[in-house]
């Protein structure tokens, strides 16, 4: 959950290395730091706090290579020591990962007073200075290291005496490469380094690279060179960038009718969906028996609505997992599930190690991810990308829409060649999700009155959202998105649960907000807003202009579209309540505290 870069060429690596650093940031700001070699010694700059913090204090350094890290702590608490890059003897290395058993190699080379921080890369830098004093082989010492570690790491490694070569290795957490003629560059996203080059590649696991200015040279651990699969960078770079935008969450949330009809559009053939050029094989969808999704936060929310899509219009039984409990709940899948992943970097974690497991019982894999080459996306039998482009902002937007619209595809598919839908059926469900890219421009052509209602929950301790049927899960994507970036304590609840308990948190002035666009739930869901009133609630509605009546005032109406395809514009509308709310709080939207954007630790 750190961002790491590399540079070694014939530019000022300090440049390279703030830029990407600063374009990392969404993945770790709890402090920042560069490592630069001068006079064939290494000299480290780190601090804690943001990058901005760091800038100032490297203004003066020269040097044409170097390594640089932003943080999100896991070993240590936040300080300048725990800072990254740290160095042991001749050793500087940048680690993005967990290591298991540092503990057990920190006493075996008997370094505990040695060491200057809390955390278990440090440790790292120590076990490969001693393999160097062995072997007197940077390549080697690294080797010999890596195989003692127990955990995921991603490592960019600087020698002092060897100052024409970075080197880098790599165990499930990524790095990526490329190259231009000013030098070569490292990163923990292509993010950081897409503006060198387009055309890159994601290290293999268990490999050294060995990185100067003019070539990458990779190898196995048994010496043998490794050719790594080429890819292309199919985003424009200034997609990256906050384009006049005060936050990037805000961008994001505007770019979703122009991703959501980039991921519609390439997959409808004749108004049918069409995984052709995703090369996905009809068989797993026409012969599973059981689908698992698996997730964490947003994803699984996403999850959620598959769910509801596949087993109301396929009758298929339909499980949603969390990745991080998945693993421990001896799940009961077998050969004739389907296992869909879902994560926006194809990075996380606790998904991936679930992913394995799933595949080692049988189950075939079908990744929803938004980057290429990412280790998700590698692991699974087959893969679908989102469309989404960058996702700088911590909190999801874009990124969860493009999956639900992912989902929508993978219903109609499954019911056309299962045969649940006959072609009408499915040239009706494919002609309303046509539809979401214009509901969703119609919702930011509203977004001021978005923004007033926001003003309705700045100074709210606690707020509760209520819905039925597919808005539930709406509910709890958009109460996440209110807790994680505006602080305010948010629960979503299942209307009809009110009267079983949780009604009781209702008080006169609680803020309640109702969600109402499932027409043959409609009726109920005005009786449980009547309860929440009849407390004296304050409520804020949103309702699909179809539903809107005079028993119940309306707050903002929802553009109108069938029932089950409501999901993606009821909860735009709601991700701009939380952006509201957080910016007018004066809060950091992008980087909400305590949170990074890639969780690559358990």
């Amino acid at each position: 959950m750190c961002g790491i870069i590399g540079y070694i060429g014939y530019d000022n690596a300090k440049n390279v290395l703030i830029k990407g650093l600063k374009s990392l940031e969404y993945r770790g700001y709890d402090s920042a730091g560069i490592a630069v070699i001068k006079n064939n010694k290494c000299e480290i700059t780190k601090c804690r706090g943001r990058v901005s913090a760091l800038e100032e204090k490297v203004k003066n350094i020269e040097a044409t290579a170097g390594v640089g890290h932003t943080r999100w702590a896991t070993h240590g608490k936040v300080s300048d020591e725990n800072s990254h890059p740290h160095k042991f003897g001749r050793v500087t290395l940048v680690h993005n990962g967990i290591i298991e058993n540092y503990e057990a190699l920190r006493d075996s080379l008997g370094i505990e007073k040695e060491l200057k921080s809390e955390t278990d890369s440090e440790v790292i830098a120590a076990l490969i200075d001693r393999q160097y004093e062995k072997y007197q082989d940077c390549e080697k010492a690294i080797i010999e290291s890596v195989k003692m570690l127990q955990g995921t790491f991603a490592l960019a490694i600087i020698f002092d005496g060897e100052s024409e070569n970075i080197y880098a290795t790599r165990n499930v957490s990524p790095i990526v490469c490329n190259q231009n003629e000013k030098g070569a560059y490292i990163a923990s996203d292509i993010i950081a380094i897409g503006q060198y080059s387009r055309d890159y590649f994601v290290l293999p696991e268990m490999t050294v690279a060995k990185i100067s200015k003019d070539k990458i040279e990779i190898k196995d651990f048994l010496g043998n060179e490794i050719k790594p699969k080429m890819l292309k960078l199919d985003w424009d770079i200034n997609e990256s960038t906050k384009g006049g935008y005060p936050f990037y969450m805000e961008k994001e949330i505007c770019e979703q009718p122009k991703v959501l009809k980039k991921t519609i559009e390439k997959r409808v053939i004749n108004s049918l969906p069409d995984f052709s050029e995703d090369n996905i094989d009809d068989g797993i969808f026409k012969n599973c028996r059981d689908i698992s999704i698996i997730a964490c936060g947003t994803a699984m929310h996403a999850g959620l609505i598959g769910k509801y899509l596949i087993e109301n219009t396929c009758e298929i039984p339909v499980n949603v997992y969390m990745a991080s409990e998945f693993i421990y709940s001896n799940p009961i899948i077998n050969k004739d599930t389907l296992v869909i992943c879902v994560s926006q970097s194809g990075e996380t974690i606790d998904t991936l190690e679930a992913l394995k497991y799933a595949q080692k019982k049988g189950a075939k894999s079908l990744a929803i991810v938004n980057v290429k080459g990412s280790s998700i996306a590698r692991q699974s039998d087959f893969v679908i990308y989102t469309e989404a482009g960058p996702e700088i902002a911590v909190a999801s937007t874009k990124a969860y829409t493009t999956q639900v619209a992912i989902f929508y595809l993978i219903t109609a598919r499954l019911a056309y060649i299962r045969g649940n839908l006959n072609y009408e059926g499915v040239t009706k469900f494919i002609d309303e999700l046509e539809k979401l890219p214009n509901a969703a421009e119609d919702i930011l052509n509203r977004k001021s009155e978005i923004h007033l209602l926001a003003k309705k929950l700045i100074s709210s301790e606690h707020t509760f959202m209520i819905g039925r049927g597919l808005d539930y899960p709406s509910l709890l994507e958009a109460s996440l998105k209110l807790k994680e970036i505006s602080y305010i304590h948010s629960e979503a609840f299942a209307s009809g649960e009110l009267k079983h308990g949780t009604i009781a948190l209702i008080s006169k002035g609680t803020p309640v907000i109702a969600l109402m666009t499932q027409r043959y739930l409609a009726t109920k869901q005005m009786s449980n807003i009547k309860e929440v009133l009849s407390r004296k609630a304050e409520v804020i509605t949103f309702i699909k202009k179809s539903l809107v009546s005079k028993d119940i005032k309306c707050d903002f109406a929802l553009p109108d579209l069938d029932d089950d395809f409501m999901a993606v514009p009821s909860v735009i509308a709601l991700q701009l309540l939380a952006y509201y709310v957080s910016s007018d709080k004066g809060l950091d939207v992008d980087k909400p505290r305590n949170l990074a954007k890639v969780v690559t630790v358990e």
